[in-house]
């Protein structure tokens, strides 16, 4: 049987104790660490599905101090208060409660973050990310949405040193720039 971790966070981070269980049960290998594999099992994304592998893959290279492609116990407990964090992101902008994101709630998101993008951008944004194809993006998705949005973001912010969202940069430059981040494949 597959353990889905119960997204449905308090407010306070759980206990060391209630993490520790959690890991042992998540590390199904017992190596003291978890595996990208390991943590897609175990994590749902409100439809009792595991989590998208790249957002999981994502996540780990964030969280993985080691760079051992795995996690860490100490890893393990701020890739949950993440990922908690996203959740109530995620519910407070799925304002039809719907478990989903649509168009009009990521455009809303988005906004809240500070983007100001064209309704072409947001549409292609849905459907790069909506992977069954419903016009809509579900928890996981979400956040890989936004990390990668974020990370392309810093990237062209590093060449925008007037801040004024044009840069000039050459082809080189550019493809350095895009296969070095961490959220592309």
């Amino acid at each position: 049987m597959i353990f889905q971790i119960n997204m449905s966070f308090q407010s306070p981070m759980p206990s060391r104790e209630f993490l520790w269980d959690i890991f042992r049960r998540v590390d199904k290998d017992r190596s003291g660490y978890i595996s990208a594999d390991e943590l897609q099992q175990a994590l749902s994304n409100g439809t009792w599905n595991p989590f998208n592998p790249e957002t999981v893959r994502l996540m780990i290279g964030m969280f993985d101090k080691q760079n051992r492609g795995a996690i860490s116990f100490e890893d393990f407990g701020a890739l949950w208060k993440y990922v908690s964090d996203w959740q109530n992101c995620f519910k407070s902008f799925d304002r039809d409660n719907s478990g989903n994101i649509d168009r009009h709630e990521l455009r809303n998101a988005l906004t809240a973050f500070g983007y100001r993008l064209s309704d072409e951008v947001v549409n292609i944004m849905v459907q790069k990310f909506d992977r069954y194809g419903n016009g809509t993006i579900l928890f996981d998705d979400f956040i890989q949405c936004c990390v990668t949005l974020y990370t392309l973001t810093s990237a062209f912010r590093q060449f925008d040193t007037d801040q004024d969202g044009v840069i000039t940069i050459h082809y080189e430059q550019f493809l350095k720039m895009v296969f070095g981040l961490k959220c592309w494949p």
